[in-house]
């Protein structure tokens, strides 16, 4: 048997700390060094802003990231929503095609928490997954109800971050 044969597992990365984009990046790296394909929809991140963007397409990656150039705070602008849409209506093309060996949807709980999504349009994302795709969730807010599709639930807890200290966000680290 093939070790392809053997994918097709769901994992949630979710939770307050930090690490959960940069797990999903790891796996990422994990699959391209093994030979496998990997694609990853961004949705709340604009692209080519965050330094593992560019080197995760350089290393063999799709990577399409449909975030707006500016954060989204409390409620979401009618263009954000749009851009959501438009990331699930991609995601649903790659995680059902078969063609991947791994989809990383990079921050669509956040979309959820923000209520851009609804759990319903997840949850179905999810049972249209490829038999043979290892699918991977980021993001905080994770609704527990996901939790029961999924094969890995992790969730990152912040005991202690810089920022509590001042130190703001730095390049190469954080982004």
């Amino acid at each position: 048997m093939s070790w392809k044969e053997k994918l097709g597992l769901v994992h949630i990365y979710t939770g307050n700390g930090k690490g959960k984009t940069t797990a999903a990046f790891g796996l990422a790296v994990r699959m391209l060094g093994s030979g496998g394909k990997v694609a990853i929809v961004q949705f709340m991140k604009a692209p080519k802003v965050y330094g593992e963007q560019k080197k995760i397409e350089e290393c063999g990656a799709l990577i399409e990231s449909f975030g707006l150039p500016k954060f989204v705070h409390g409620k979401p602008e009618p263009e954000d929503i749009e851009a959501v849409k438009r990331a699930l209506a991609r995601a649903k093309e790659l995680v059902s095609s078969g063609e991947w060996d791994l989809v990383i949807l990079d921050e669509i709980c956040v979309a959820l928490g923000f209520n851009m999504l609804n759990v319903e349009e997840v949850k179905e994302l999810i049972k249209s997954k490829a038999p043979k795709t290892e699918l991977v969730l980021t993001g905080r807010y994770c609704p527990e109800e996901l939790f029961e599709l999924a094969d890995y639930v992790t969730e990152m807890r912040e005991v202690k971050h810089p920022y509590q200290k001042g130190i703001l966000a730095r390049r190469g680290v954080e982004y």
